[in-house]
C-alpha cells in the first residue's frame, strides 16, 4: 500500500488558479525577458499569466515572444509527467517569428484550457481534435525558442541548462544523433501533436554566465 501511495503524482489535479500567477506583472515581464540575451528579449513582446490566459504586457518590434510556461512540459497532455500540473514550476522562453506564428498559439490554448478547468484526459482529446482539424499548425520552418534563463526553476529551485529548442513535424531524432553520450542535443517527441523538438546545449545562461560556474550552477 505505501508503494501506492508513494507511486501517486504530488499534484494529481491543477492547484487553484492563483498559485499559478506571479505576484506582479513587472516580475514576471522581467522572469520572462531572462530567456534570451538582451539583444533579442529587450525588443520582444512579453506575454504575462492572468486568471484566464496570457496577454499581452508589452508590445515589441521584433517578432519575437517572451513568456514565461508555467507547465515545463508545455501542458501537453500526452505526457504522464508527475510535475504537469505543479504550480511552481517556472520556466522563461522566447519564441522567435516563426516560433511565435506556429507554435506559441498551441501552448497559449491548451493554457486557456487548464485555466478554464479541463483535465489532463480532456485537454488530451481537445488536442487530437485540434491535430485533426489542422487548428493546430505543423512547426514552420526554422521555429524555435531560447531557454537561456538562469532564473526560471523547478519545484526544488533546480534551474535548467541553457539551451535553445526547435522544433520541426516528427522525425526521427538518430537522424540529429540526439540522445547519444556526448551529444548537445536532446529530441522530445511529442503526442498527441505530431512533433519533435530538439533540445540543444548552449554553453552560457541568457547574462553570459557560463552554466559550469557561477550562482546558476546545479
Amino acid at each position: 500500500m505505501a508503494c501506492a501511495e508513494d507511486a501517486k503524482p504530488a499534484y494529481p489535479v491543477m492547484a487553484p488558479i492563483e498559485q499559478y500567477l506571479e505576484a506582479s506583472a513587472s516580475a514576471e515581464i522581467a522572469l520572462a525577458r531572462t530567456a534570451a540575451p538582451p539583444s533579442i528579449s529587450g525588443d520582444a513582446s512579453v506575454q504575462v499569466l492572468g486568471k484566464h490566459g496570457y496577454e499581452t504586457a508589452v508590445k515589441g518590434k521584433n517578432g519575437f515572444v517572451c513568456l514565461v510556461w508555467r507547465s515545463w512540459v508545455s501542458w501537453a497532455p500526452g505526457t504522464d509527467d508527475q510535475e504537469f500540473w505543479n504550480p511552481k514550476l517556472r520556466i522563461p522562453i522566447c519564441y522567435n517569428p516563426a516560433g511565435a506564428r506556429t507554435v506559441l498559439p498551441a501552448y497559449l490554448e491548451r493554457t486557456n484550457w487548464a485555466l478554464a478547468g479541463s483535465s489532463k484526459a480532456e485537454m488530451k482529446e481537445r488536442t487530437r481534435v485540434a491535430v485533426a482539424s489542422n487548428r493546430i499548425a505543423t512547426p514552420e520552418s526554422g521555429a524555435m525558442a531560447y531557454m537561456m534563463g538562469g532564473e526560471g526553476s523547478d519545484a526544488l529551485g533546480h534551474h535548467w541548462p541553457p539551451h535553445v529548442m526547435l522544433w520541426f513535424a516528427h522525425t526521427d531524432g538518430a537522424n540529429w544523433g540526439a540522445d547519444l553520450h556526448g551529444s548537445p542535443i536532446f529530441a522530445e517527441q511529442q503526442d498527441p501533436e505530431p512533433v519533435t523538438i530538439f533540445d540543444i546545449a548552449v554553453p552560457v545562461y541568457s547574462d553570459g554566465t557560463p552554466k559550469t560556474m557561477g550562482p546558476h550552477s546545479h
